[in-house]
């Protein structure tokens, strides 16, 4: 199996799926690097690399893996999130998010009424230095409310800072 075979069994796994993981490969193109972060990798290192990032990012890894919050479900309104399922539901539908959208919503849903900017947004989601724009947060937050459907407008735009969730 190849890394991102493996990743999505870990990923898939209940007993594995809160495993952080770093894909450290030889791809590196952009389409790699956004492929294997949105699988659910944790983080992306491109080889040859000092073994002093990779330390950094491991260390930065965990700090971040220890802040989890043990919530495993969240509801506002008609919208459901159980964690331990990997389900969203909008008025008793489920709704299919990719991994990325549905940690960005659990990320919004942890902080409900709290103006995220989109700096925060990437560094808690995407993980250790993101190389990316700020327009993948936008990209991602408009992809996020169409599957939303009735629930959309729970996502607030705070033009200029970022977004709140249930303003």
């Amino acid at each position: 199996d190849d890394g991102l075979a493996i990743l999505k069994k870990l990923k898939g796994d209940t007993l594995t799926s809160d495993v952080p993981v770093i894909l450290v490969t030889a791809k590196g193109s952009e389409y790699d690097k956004v492929l294997g972060l949105d699988m659910g990798a944790d983080d992306y290192i491109v080889k040859p690399f000092g073994m002093m990032e990779l330390i950094a990012r491991v260390k930065a890894l965990l700090r971040r893996s220890r802040k989890e919050k043990s919530v495993r479900e969240y509801t506002m309104g008609d919208l459901v999130m159980q964690v331990d399922k990997h389900t969203v539901k909008v008025q008793g539908e489920e709704v299919l998010l990719t991994f990325k959208e549905f940690e960005l919503l659990k990320y919004m849903l942890e902080n409900p009424g709290i103006v995220l900017s989109r700096d925060q947004i990437l560094e808690h989601i995407w993980g250790y230095e993101f190389a990316g724009e700020t327009r993948t947060v936008d990209v991602h937050i408009r992809t996020l409310r169409k599957k939303l459907g009735p629930c959309q407008d729970m996502i607030e735009t705070i033009r200029g800072v970022g977004y709140r969730m249930g303003g």
